[in-house]
């Protein structure tokens, strides 16, 4: 069954990871989506690879208006470009504070920002298929060490994304999140082989979530495609979580023969 034929999605940082999964899933589904990236190269068909970065307004705009014009329309967007950072509130440079919060917050303004105008032709000609996704993170949720950066970005999406719900419900455009835990993307790869033990990094990641394994892309991208379609129709300024267990469950520690 392909739910989404005949809707136009956007997808920010859609040339790896969870962005590309997500792209897949939702060409897989039906839609004809548009990948917007730094570096767009390589991006596979049906996909429509464009660059643009998120951090500057004037080639957002021109990305997005590029996508509507190329595809018809935008129905779909998932903000999911963004960047890392590790360490504690001594460890970050203010230009460094500034660059992520840029990126992963002002990021998503941009290009909603940029979108709405399309959403909203979406929304009044056909009912229901305006949405925004936006990838957050456990991080939002859950106080994880040496990741102060993040998570004040992420806490930022979070809210964000509520008050973008509670802004645009009126106009039929559904905005919601969802939280990875740890996902098994090229970022924590790279993490992983900065690592002094990258196997015991691994084995520590995996142990932190309660299903015992890290996140998987598709996994992500299964839940974005959900809140983009008609299946979630009455879903909005929600999060959800896919992140093994990580945000609710707090389980005994096992038991050592």
């Amino acid at each position: 069954m392909r739910d989404l034929s005949g809707l136009r999605a956007v997808v920010t940082g859609g040339a790896s990871g969870i962005g590309l999964a997500t792209a897949r899933a939702l060409a897989a589904q039906g839609a004809a989506v548009a990948v917007l990236d730094l570096d767009p190269d390589g991006v596979p068909e049906p996909l429509l690879g464009l660059k643009a970065d998120i951090s500057d307004d004037t080639s957002v705009r021109t990305a997005v208006d590029t996508v509507a014009a190329r595809l018809g329309g935008i129905d779909i967007l998932v903000n999911n470009a963004g960047i890392g950072a590790a360490g504690t509130v001594e460890d970050n440079s203010d230009e460094q504070w500034h660059r992520v919060l840029d990126v992963n917050v002002l990021g998503m303004v941009r290009t909603t920002r940029a979108a709405l105008p399309h959403l909203r032709r979406a929304a009044t000609a056909r009912p229901g298929t305006a949405a925004v996704v936006n990838t957050c993170s456990i991080a939002a949720t859950a106080g994880l060490p040496q990741r102060a950066l993040y998570s004040a970005s992420k806490g930022a999406v979070l809210s964000l994304t509520l008050a973008m719900a509670a802004d645009h419900v009126r106009e039929g455009i559904r905005v919601n999140c969802v939280n990875p835990g740890t996902a098994d993307t090229p970022w924590v790869t790279r993490l992983l082989d900065a690592a002094d033990d990258p196997e015991a990094e691994r084995a520590a990641l995996n142990a932190r979530q309660p299903m015992g394994r890290l996140v998987t892309t598709e996994e992500v991208a299964a839940a974005i495609v959900h809140l983009s379609g008609p299946a979630a129709a009455c879903v909005t300024g929600t999060a959800l979580a896919v992140d093994g267990g990580m945000q609710g469950l707090r389980l005994r520690p096992v038991a050592q023969p």
